[in-house]
C-alpha cells in the first residue's frame, strides 16, 4: 500500500475502487440458478414467511431514545428519529421502507439504503437500492465499498459511510447469504411439488373417471366419444349412447402422498425461516391453549434475531460516534408479548398492587388516555378472608 494511502487509512478515510473485484462474482451466482427471490416467493410458504417477518417489523414502533440518569427517554428531537419513526424519504412511509428492506434481506440476503446527510452530518435520508444493482467491494485498506448501477446504467461508487446495509448471516462477514439460497433443495422440492399439481388438474388432465362401453368401439366412434366428453368438459352437458357410464375413481394413494408431501413442505419452509407454522395458517398443531405461545416464540426465536439487526446496524452505521454515546434506538414489541385479555389484566393487577408500575402506565400500554386523578388500589375489607 502506498504512503499517501497508508495515512489516509490510518485516518479512517477510503480509496474508492476503480475496478470491480472478481471474487465477489462467486456470490452473484447465489442470486440465480433453478430457485430465484422470484421463482421463491412463487411458493406460497415462502411468500407468507416473507409477508409475517417484513409486514410484523415494518409495523413496529422504532424510537430514538436519549439515555438519562434515570434511564431513557424519547427523544422526537433527534433527526434520526423523523427519518426511522415517520418519512424515511420522499417517497415512502417508515413502514414501506422497513417492510421493504427486510424483505430484500431475506429473500437476498442484503438490504442496501443510501444514506443522504445534512451539513451536520446527520442523515436526512435513506433511499432503498435494489439488491441486484449493489456490488460490494472490498478495498485495499480493509475497508468496504459498493458498487451502485441505476437504471440508466450508469455505476456510482459509495463508501460505508454512505450506505446503510443490512445483511443475514454471511460465511465472510461481508455479504449476506439468504435462507433461500442456503437450502434451495427445500424450494426446489416444494416447487417441483406444485408445478406436478398445475400439470396434474390443468385442463382436467387429471384421470377423474373411466368411460365404460358394454361392446368394442371402433376408431371413429372413439373419436366421437372422446369429443363429445371434451365438449362436457368445456362447461356441455354430458351424453353417454349406447349404453355407456362413467365410473369415478377415488383418491390413489399417489394423490394422499402428494398432498401430504405439500403439507410437509409448508412445515420445511417454515423451518427454514424459523416461522411457527401456526403464523403461515398451517393449523395442523395448533389449538386455542397454544396459539398466544406461539406468536409469543414467533418474536422470541424468529424477529428478535432481525429486530437486533436493524437496532445494531442503525446504531453502528447511521449515529455518529459522538451520538452513540448519547443515543439508541429499540422497536416497541410489548403488543406483540402481551397475550390474551384475561393473562393481561392479572399482570398488570399484580403489577399495580406490588407498587412497581402505576395505573396511568398500564393504560399507556393499553392505548386508553392517562387518568387525571391519582388512583388508589381497591384495598380488601376488614376481616375479609
Amino acid at each position: 500500500m502506498k504512503l499517501i494511502e497508508r495515512a489516509m487509512s490510518a485516518l479512517g478515510y477510503e480509496r474508492r475502487a476503480d475496478t470491480y473485484d472478481q471474487y465477489w462474482a462467486n456470490f452473484e451466482a447465489l442470486r440465480t440458478g433453478t430457485v430465484s427471490p422470484a421463482t421463491a416467493e412463487g411458493i406460497s410458504a415462502v411468500y407468507a414467511c416473507v409477508s409475517a417477518i417484513s409486514e410484523t417489523i415494518g409495523s413496529l414502533p422504532l424510537a430514538v431514545y436519549r439515555k438519562t440518569d434515570t434511564g431513557r427517554e424519547k427523544a422526537p428531537d433527534h433527526a434520526l428519529y423523523r427519518v426511522l419513526h415517520d418519512q424515511p424519504n420522499e417517497r415512502q412511509s417508515a413502514l414501506e421502507f422497513r417492510e421493504q428492506m427486510t424483505a430484500h434481506m431475506l429473500l437476498r440476503g442484503n438490504a442496501y439504503a443510501r444514506i443522504v446527510r445534512g451539513g451536520d452530518g446527520q442523515v436526512r435520508q435513506l433511499i432503498p437500492l435494489h439488491p441486484d444493482r449493489v456490488r460490494v467491494l472490498e478495498l485495499e485498506n480493509g475497508r468496504i465499498g459498493f458498487e451502485v448501477t441505476d437504471s440508466a446504467g450508469k455505476v456510482q461508487r459509495l463508501t460505508m459511510d454512505e450506505m446503510f446495509h443490512l445483511r443475514h448471516r454471511a460465511d465472510d462477514g461481508v455479504v449476506g447469504v439468504s435462507p433461500i439460497a442456503r437450502a434451495k433443495g427445500v424450494l426446489e422440492l416444494a416447487d417441483a411439488e406444485a408445478r406436478h399439481g398445475v400439470q396434474t388438474f390443468e385442463n382436467g388432465s387429471r384421470l377423474l373417471g373411466v368411460l365404460q362401453s358394454p361392446g368394442r368401439l371402433n376408431s371413429a366412434q372413439r373419436q366421437a366419444v372422446a369429443e363429445a366428453w371434451r365438449a362436457h368438459k368445456a362447461g356441455g352437458t354430458a351424453v353417454l349412447d349406447d349404453g355407456m357410464s362413467f365410473s369415478p375413481l377415488s383418491m390413489t394413494l399417489e394423490d394422499a402422498e402428494w398432498i401430504e408431501a405439500r403439507k410437509f413442505s409448508v412445515i420445511e419452509v417454515a423451518r427454514l425461516f424459523r416461522v411457527p407454522p401456526v403464523i403461515i395458517q398451517s393449523m395442523e398443531s395448533a389449538n386455542y391453549s397454544n396459539s398466544v405461545e406461539l406468536a409469543r416464540q414467533f418474536v422470541t426465536l424468529c424477529l428478535r434475531r432481525h429486530l437486533v439487526a436493524w437496532e445494531q446496524a442503525i446504531h453502528r452505521q447511521l449515529l455518529t460516534e459522538a451520538g452513540r454515546r448519547t443515543y439508541f434506538v429499540e422497536h416497541g414489541v410489548e403488543g406483540l408479548l402481551r397475550g390474551d385479555s384475561t393473562t393481561r389484566a392479572s399482570f398488570y393487577q399484580s403489577a399495580i398492587q406490588n407498587g412497581w408500575m402505576e395505573v396511568n402506565e398500564v393504560r399507556r400500554l393499553e392505548n386508553l388516555p392517562p387518568l387525571e386523578r391519582k388512583y388508589q388500589p381497591m384495598q380488601a375489607p376488614k376481616g375479609a378472608a
